[in-house]
């Protein structure tokens, strides 16, 4: 079980980063609605001196599941 203060904290992180980055949760909000089992979700980092890391997943039903169940709590804000 989660300590209810450390839920606020967390909250009031997660307000502050929609506010900075505006368009990321409105990427997870747009590809929600597309994504399915054999999507590939591909990530790329590039590091402030220009290093580029990438990794990327192929999505499976369990994956789904997980996506389904977070959005849904997610959305009882």
């Amino acid at each position: 079980m989660i300590n209810p203060k450390t839920l606020l904290q967390l909250k009031g992180m997660l307000d502050r980063f929609q506010r900075n980055h505006p368009k990321v949760p409105q990427f997870f909000r747009a590809a929600s609605g597309c994504i399915d089992a054999g999507s590939v979700i591909e990530i790329t980092l590039t590091t402030s001196s220009g290093k580029e890391l990438c990794t990327n997943m192929r999505v499976t039903e369990d994956d789904l599941e997980m996506i389904r169940t977070l959005g849904s709590q997610i959305s009882k804000k």
